[in-house]
């Protein structure tokens, strides 16, 4: 991230404080919680530290561990804590500020931290919208790092399926393909989430976790994966089976892919996250399997995996330019398995572009 992206977002952020007549905003991060956000607003990826953005100032306060890492990331003035917690020290600044309201995020901030910051300011706005509104909408070189997130997690899908035989294990699996995208380029799998892979009858489970069950020959095998590349992630998920896929199988793929076209077909600014769901959901209704697709088609992606906007049923998002969203339509038959098919795309005025792998939506036959 350069400074000149953290500079147009500050700009961004401190417009939201005007409306909202905030003269200050106040982010704290520990343990990594809302690490994402502090890294968007600061340009900083420490796991601890506070941020703190006046109309004409804005301050990064961290520990000694993070002085150099900070001072090049992002473009604050740094301040180190010393002796004291990093609440203490944040509440010491904001006392001496002289400020009259501060914004905070109160689904993102601990009552305990609170409660040290709160005597520092008269008074406190729950601003928790401000950075996931920012955060939402991407900019050319944010999605640029989302496709190359994809790419990498596709390529790398592609090299472990090579490697695939009866008696592997979903743990097998899952642990190859950690260490692929890592060994591409990757920072990693999903920050804070292990991926899901889920054979023969596991795969009617949407969020099956890998366990030590071994692949058999006639299994279907659900992969959900993602890389993550200068903090932001992918989002995929994939098909395989040892040996032909049955009738029953190439019925439910075949539905499965129609439903995920008609959804990405629907996607452009103004259009409501419901009625995206609903393209896909009608589709898998008039194939009857309606009762089986058991959950919303998507959500946004970014610096997390789940962000805004949301695709449901119960969404009150409408589509913007910008927007990065996934599109995953699934169904899941108990004591039989299941099957779904997720890419990422990019909302345009001209409709969604995949950053994913998106030429391999079929399950591939192992």
């Amino acid at each position: 991230m350069t400074f000149e992206q953290v500079k147009e977002r500050l700009s961004r952020l401190r417009q939201k404080m005007s409306v909202e007549g905030a003269d200050v905003f106040v982010l704290v991060v520990t343990e990594r919680y809302n690490s994402e956000s502090m890294a968007y607003i600061s340009g900083f990826r420490g796991s601890s530290g506070a941020v703190l953005v006046s109309p004409e100032k804005e301050f990064l306060v961290t520990d000694g561990r993070y002085a150099l890492q900070a001072a090049d990331q992002s473009p604050f003035e740094i301040i180190l804590q010393g002796s004291e917690t990093l609440q203490q020290k944040t509440a010491g600044i904001l006392g001496k500020g002289g400020w009259k309201c501060a914004a905070f995020e109160g689904d993102r901030l601990s009552v305990s931290i609170f409660r040290t910051l709160e005597k520092a300011v008269p008074s406190w706005k729950d601003c928790s919208h401000f950075l996931p509104s920012l955060r939402r909408r991407k900019d050319g070189a944010e999605a640029e790092i989302i496709r190359r997130a994809g790419t990498i997690a596709w390529e790398s899908y592609l090299e472990v399926l090579g490697t695939v035989r009866e008696g592997m294990t979903e743990k097998e699996f899952s642990a190859l393909l950690e260490y692929t995208l890592r060994k591409r380029g990757a920072e990693g799998g999903w920050k804070g989430s292990g991926f899901i892979v889920a054979s023969g009858e596991r795969s009617a489970l949407p969020h099956g976790m890998p366990t030590d069950r071994a692949f058999r020959r006639g299994d279907m095998v659900t992969v959900d994966f993602g890389a993550t590349v200068e903090g932001y992630m992918s989002d995929l998920t994939r098909n395989f089976s040892l040996g032909p896929l049955s009738p029953k199988g190439e019925e439910i793929q075949s539905a499965v892919l129609e439903a995920h076209r008609a959804a990405v077909e629907s996607i452009r600014p103004g259009v409501a996250g419901k009625a995206v769901d609903a393209a896909a959901r009608t589709v898998i209704e008039e194939r009857g399997w309606g009762k089986h697709f058991s959950h919303g088609l998507g959500h946004g992606l970014g610096l997390e995996v789940h962000e805004a906007p949301r695709l449901s049923p119960s969404s009150k998002d409408i589509l913007r330019e910008g927007d990065v969203v996934t599109v995953e339509p699934g169904i899941y038959i108990e004591g039989w398995g299941g099957m779904r098919i997720e890419d990422d795309y990019l909302v345009t005025v001209e409709g969604a572009v995949c950053l994913s792998g998106g030429e391999g939506r079929s399950a591939a036959v192992i």
